[in-house]
């Protein structure tokens, strides 16, 4: 292993090991580190001997093949952390990324669902809950407590069907979740989604051995999948067959689509985007700050409609 090859693991070692960044995130850095690199390399230089105008050539590439703004930004933010990490360790003396502009990103806002259409998608999954028979009645109840639990809390889709069993052992109102980096946090359950898993738990009581087994197994949402537990692949692919059956369009709904729109309402109801932000289970609130269209539509809207001087002229 070279010495930049070396410099690079020993960060991404630190990233595990001191701020238990994700599998995912280790090798989402790698990649972009290896890209720097591999820059580097073709201008004969090495990470610590990088200068200014290296970053600026290597944002200027990376521009000029076409690179999304976004991934741009995201290779830009990998670099600067490890030039961080390298005069933190003090094995250079100056951050070559200090004073880099980076690409000016547009806002993407985020694909939701109105209420009335959570409404729609949900009363569907309880009316094939309800019509279903055997081994399918069992899917189909699960399916709905899906869709409750996962609207009422706004989890990661990852995060729900990952489950552990135990996690029903505390207070019936509440779920203790361990998120991203292993950070928990308590998330509220409604009524709704209570019944529906209560439903879903009942009919693993009482159904038979075959039916049963499915449910008494440490997981949650078991199946037959290498991990044990309900892939998130097969719950999207039942949310679209879902939609369809519910006249909604398959290419709007996903898991990841739920959720904002559980972001979405509650600050469409007046929620704090501080609160919101804890419950989504966002380390920083930059992230959550997406949402911010919701409260200028709203405040646009409070304007309008109660400003003595809103409807004149």
């Amino acid at each position: 292993m070279s010495t930049e090859e070396q410099t690079i693991e020993i960060f991404l070692e630190m990233l595990s090991a001191e701020r238990g960044a994700a599998a995912n995130t280790i090798s989402a850095y790698r990649r972009d580190l290896e890209d720097f690199r591999n820059f580097l390399r073709r201008r004969a230089r090495l990470i610590a001997a990088a200068a200014p105008p290296d970053i600026s050539a290597y944002v200027a590439e990376a521009s000029a093949t076409g690179l999304k703004a976004t991934s741009l930004a995201r290779r830009l933010s990998a670099v600067r952390q490890l030039y961080k990490f390298l005069v933190a360790e003090g094995q250079v003396t100056a951050d070559p990324t200090l004073g880099q502009a980076g690409p000016r990103k547009e806002r993407a806002l985020p694909k939701t669902l109105n209420v009335a259409e959570v409404d729609r998608l949900i009363e569907t999954a309880a009316q094939r809950a309800g019509k279903a028979k055997g081994l399918e009645r069992l899917r189909a109840v699960r399916l709905h407590c899906l869709i409750e639990m996962l609207y009422a809390t706004g989890m990661r889709v990852s995060e729900l069907v990952s489950l552990p069993r135990d996690v029903l052992a505390g207070d019936a109102r509440v779920l203790t979740i361990k998120g991203k980096g292993g950070r928990e946090r308590l998330v509220p359950l409604n009524s709704k989604a209570r019944a529906a898993l209560e439903h879903y738990l009942q009919l693993g009581r009482e159904s038979n051995d075959a039916v049963a087994a499915t449910v008494a197994t440490k997981w949650l949402f078991p199946s037959k999948s290498t991990q044990g537990h309900l892939t998130r692949q097969r719950f999207a692919q039942d949310l679209k067959d879902l939609a369809a059956e519910a006249g909604l369009d398959p290419d709007r709904i996903s898991p990841h689509v739920l959720r904002h729109a559980f972001a979405s309402h509650l600050l469409d109801r007046g929620a704090d985007l501080r609160s919101v932000q804890q419950l989504l289970g966002h380390a920083d609130i930059s992230t959550t700050e997406i949402y911010t269209h919701v409260l200028e539509e709203r405040l646009k809207k409070l304007v309008h409609e109660h400003h003595p001087l809103a409807k004149k002229g």
